[in-house]
């Protein structure tokens, strides 16, 4: 099937440097649908990610579509997703390269990872370490920079610091001190996002705001984990006026600490990026400042 999809590209309009493109991609995806098979409704994946729904669901999403389809799908949402981004910069009165869109692959499969490849999204997001791990090795070969913006267990840092060129979830000094440890064994600096959840609902993870000053402070003492800014998440329960509030809070929080006691002790922090905003609320985030969204279902819509 790939093999047909990818000679309807060759004979219609993808063509040049974008088919040569998508056809390295599809390849890369086809690797990946190797490492997985599907049972009845489920997702088997064996780098241990389980069981899983609702990825099966999406997985299948390109059935229904041919690859010509699908890609052009796609390439007009990113458009439509950097236009609205464009569109709310302006209205904060900033450029709209002053924002980063990372796109939230968790629940699509290799096929819409590589059309969004190819339509020019090189910043693409995983939720889970093992998923990145595995997409991350399918597609190495790919101009890609893969981000972690899911919670990290300390045991598996050493393989997630192989692949991610951006953590967005340090959230504890333990972990910091960890991705500290493994960063020294590999001589190399990582870059991070200390995670703070301004919300207080309990079913985030993140350092609660009045114990980010003693993380940053820890932060500046690591010679080997450069921390670029903050990520939070706003409250599944508000509208969109809560989540604004949520993301004021957490820019204000960054301009307290950047301007506070800490200033002159901050050594590898650097507190530019704050990387706020979903499908649902990522205009408002970058009215209140986000310099990094984190943008999924927007980018798939009309896939199904």
């Amino acid at each position: 099937m790939l093999s047909r999809c990818v000679i309807r590209l060759s004979e219609r309009d993808f063509e040049g440097s974008f088919a040569f493109l998508f056809f390295i991609l599809c390849t890369a995806a086809q690797k990946e649908r190797k490492m997985a098979t599907c049972a009845h409704s489920h997702l088997w994946d064996p780098a241990g990610l389980g069981y899983v729904r609702k990825a099966a669901s999406m997985v299948s999403i390109s059935r229904s579509f041919s690859m010509n389809d699908l890609a052009r799908r796609i390439a007009e949402n990113l458009v439509g997703v950097q236009q609205r981004m464009a569109d709310a910069a302006a209205r904060a009165g900033r450029a709209a390269s002053d924002v980063r869109l990372v796109a939230v692959t968790k629940y699509v499969g290799p096929d819409e990872i590589a059309a969004l490849i190819a339509a020019g999204c090189v910043d693409l997001g995983e939720s889970r370490p093992q998923a990145l791990w595995q997409r991350a090795d399918s597609f190495r070969d790919a101009p890609v920079r893969w981000h972690l913006i899911g919670h990290l267990q300390r045991n598996k840092v050493a393989r997630t610091l192989a692949c991610a060129s951006l953590i967005h979830s340090v959230d504890s000094e333990r972990l910091l001190a960890t991705i500290e440890t493994e960063a020294a064994k590999l001589e190399r600096a990582v870059d991070v996002l200390l995670e703070v959840n301004v919300s207080g609902d309990a079913t985030k993870h993140g350092v609660a705001p009045e114990g980010l000053g003693g993380l940053v402070a820890a932060a500046a003492r690591c010679r080997h984990v450069r921390t670029r800014g903050l990520m939070t998440m706003a409250s599944r329960e508000g509208d969109a006026d809560a989540a604004r509030a949520d993301f004021a809070r957490l820019r204000k929080l960054r301009d307290e600490i950047a301007t506070g006691a800490f200033r002159n002790e901050l050594g590898n922090v650097d507190l530019a990026e704050l990387s706020m905003g979903m499908s649902g609320d990522f205009e408002q985030a970058i009215e209140e400042g986000a310099t990094i969204v984190r943008v999924g279902s927007a980018l798939f819509e009309g896939l199904r």
